[in-house]
């Protein structure tokens, strides 16, 4: 998981992503970057961090452009590094030429890029954004095709979830893959600036009120003479499978007040707790008491259809990221602790329904009812 974002068109372009990735900063804590072009030159910023430690105004200055694609990371490929954050720059003799930023994962990474590296290629990074840069690189140069075509080839060739943006110097192309797994979704500013982001309430953070998703195997390309589908046929990629969202994303990755894959992802929430209501009509209960934060629309759907009342019993610190993103179990047990705290005498003598967004290990979820329990 992590969240992209790209600005065409203005001359505040890098204040704008920014502001964008901001409002994404929900899908990734690690490090965050951002390229942007003024026609010239692309110019590249990244560094481990919170993009409000990152791109302070001082910093923001330095990027001139009127394009400008950003990322923040939370790290699925490759090791918490600098050289693995993005977006990945190429450069050339000529300078730097191509920018990418990207979400997903790759599933057949390793056998991609000992395909390339047997070429000549190398690699800065063990990132797979890098890779997705690095094969559209090579169709171009290597190959002798042009980037839509270069981008199609990557597609054909790789296997797993990506929405990318890849900046040149006086364009930007948003793909996504035949699956369209993760969501992104573009819009236009009331000034016309073309926005495109991960998620809709980056797209909001602007000002924009209507969008619409990269459609699966979708390539589109912003520049100057405006906006163009040049590749919308996601039937030439995956072998007529179906799309398949990740579900992760209404659950528990996006922001409740986003919009994807054709629904909300609070009315979603809501719906999912109305449902498991149903299964635990029998179950004797006061109360209904949500982890914070991304499970209190489902713990109010619940709720609502069970005719229970919904309270607030444990505390949040929004200055912990997100636990789910440590990847060892140690460290998950430390950020619950540091993350949740319960209410004094809150649960004395309640029978309470807890609900959290998902499992996946099992640890966060045991950690909290520990927490509930030795809070009396």
């Amino acid at each position: 998981m992590c969240g992209i974002v790209g600005v065409f068109g203005s001359p505040h372009a890098a204040r704008m992503a920014a502001l964008a990735m901001f409002a994404e900063q929900h899908r990734g804590q690690e490090s965050c970057g951002m390229a942007v072009s003024d026609g010239k030159l692309i110019r590249l910023r990244k560094k481990m961090g919170l993009v409000k430690e990152v791109f302070r105004e001082a910093k923001l200055s330095e990027l001139p452009g009127s394009i400008a694609i950003g990322h923040v990371r939370y790290p699925t490929k490759g090791s918490a590094t600098q050289f693995n954050s993005q977006p990945h720059l190429l450069e050339t003799l000529f300078g730097p030429s191509h920018a990418l930023a990207s979400n997903g994962d790759v599933v057949n990474y390793h056998e991609v890029r000992g395909k390339l590296e047997a070429e000549g290629v190398y690699f800065n990074s063990d990132n797979d954004g890098e890779l997705l840069l690095r094969y559209i690189a090579w169709q171009i140069q290597s190959q002798r095709q042009g980037i839509t075509e270069a981008i199609k080839a990557m597609m054909k060739e790789i296997r797993g979830a990506y929405s990318g943006l890849l900046l040149v110097r006086h364009a930007m192309y948003m793909f996504r893959d035949p699956l369209s797994m993760r969501p992104m979704v573009w819009g236009k500013t009331p000034e016309g600036a073309v926005v495109v982001a991960s998620e809709s309430c980056a797209l909001s953070t602007l000002g924009i009120s209507e969008f619409q998703e990269v459609p699966p195997a979708g390539i589109i390309r912003v520049n100057d003479e405006g906006i163009r589908v040049v590749e919308n046929d996601p039937n030439l990629f995956r072998e007529g499978d179906s799309e398949k969202h990740c579900i992760f994303e209404h659950v528990y990755f996006s922001r409740p007040d986003s919009h994807h894959f054709d629904e909300n992802v609070y009315e979603v929430r809501h719906k999912i707790g109305a449902r498991l209501a149903v299964l635990d009509q029998d179950l004797e209960a006061d109360m209904v008491v949500p982890v914070p934060d991304s499970s209190n629309f489902i713990a109010m759907g619940y709720a609502e259809a069970r005719g229970l009342p919904m309270s607030m019993g444990l505390i949040r610190n929004h200055y912990v990221g997100r636990t789910f993103i440590n990847s060892q179990q140690t460290i998950r047990d430390e950020g619950v602790r540091q993350k949740y705290n319960v209410l004094p005498n809150f649960f004395d003598g309640k029978r309470v329904v807890l609900i959290d967004d998902s499992i996946v290990r099992g640890g966060t979820i045991g950690k909290i009812v520990s927490l509930i329990r030795d809070a009396g």
